[in-house]
């Protein structure tokens, strides 16, 4: 497919728009239903799309679902069910922005922990990096006004937990391709959900399985625009515009669930941003060395 690197940031911008909603319709479900039912639900409807998607394609579910390493396809597909229950409940319980300001430093994770999982060598200047979007989330979590929230710890865990699915995602691209990545990620996490989700089942109003519906959908159609857009864009381009998602889920969290941008908030989130974008730039630079004199270290 040509490559369009425009195209690409306007499909990376509607992308986060879609996933912020989604984030806004979870939150206020959860707010009224059990985390764990909602997501086996959107879970279901998730992984029906992902078989739909995968018997169109060549080869068919058969040649989706042909793996060298199914345990680790499995455990990754786990791991983001698991992240999304966790970052659900964060939503709840501190709300859209600072869940989300906190969630935005999971770049910064990967950076630091792609030398133990990958084998990456990560220089200095993505080190700096990372202490420097260190001091953004402590500002963010503000421990000298108090005890740090177990709240902010559980967006914290949240971030940890998708930055690791982020590794092990890159990890199985070496044998794996997308199209196999995408498929045991909707059916594991349906797989792990089913096991769990109804043992905490409720009854919903039919007002709310209207937002559920809806929910499901924009679940879909977010995965499918990001599909398209990494087809015809480069990764490298267009993932600086990710951190959209926060600008977009503070404006639903401040507009319909009344939260409060606080001062802290913004100024350790407008660093945590910072120091994501220039260690993503670093990674650029490095593959780009890389692929023009056999790697250097950054």
């Amino acid at each position: 497919m040509r490559q369009d690197t425009r195209l690409g940031i306007v499909l990376m911008v509607l992308t986060t728009m879609v996933f912020a909603a989604q984030d806004g319709i979870s939150r206020h479900l959860a707010e009224s239903y059990n985390v764990l039912m909602v997501v086996m639900i959107r879970y279901w409807f998730f992984a029906a799309f992902v078989i739909a998607v995968a018997s169109r394609k060549a080869g068919g579910l058969r040649a989706a679902a042909a793996t060298r390493q199914p345990l680790l396809q499995i455990g990754r597909g786990v791991l983001l069910a698991a992240e999304i229950c966790v970052a659900i409940l964060a939503f709840t319980l501190l709300g859209l922005v600072e869940a989300h300001a906190i969630f935005a430093c999971y770049p910064l994770l990967i950076a630091a922990l792609s030398g133990q999982v990958l084998g990456e060598r990560v220089g200095w200047r993505r080190w700096v990096a990372v202490g420097v979007g260190l001091v953004g989330v402590l500002i963010i979590l503000a421990p000298g006004a108090g005890v740090i929230s177990p709240a902010s710890l559980i967006a914290l865990l949240a971030a940890f937990m998708f930055a690791l699915y982020g590794l092990l995602t890159r990890y199985v691209a070496r044998q794996d391709s997308a199209a196999t990545s995408f498929f045991w990620t909707g059916v594991a996490g349906a797989g792990l959900m089913t096991l769990i989700g109804p043992w905490f089942w409720e009854p919903m109003a039919p007002g709310d399985w209207g937002w559920m519906s809806v929910l499901c959908v924009t679940g879909a159609l977010g995965h499918f625009l990001l599909i398209k857009c990494y087809e015809v864009a480069e990764a490298s381009a267009v993932q600086p515009f990710a951190y959209l998602q926060l600008v977009f889920a503070s404006t639903l969290g401040v507009t319909l669930f009344g939260d409060v941008l606080a001062l802290n908030i913004v100024a350790g989130a407008g660093i945590v941003v910072g120091a994501g974008l220039f260690a993503l730039w670093r990674e650029r630079v490095r593959a780009t060395r890389a692929a023009a004199a056999g790697g250097e270290e950054t």
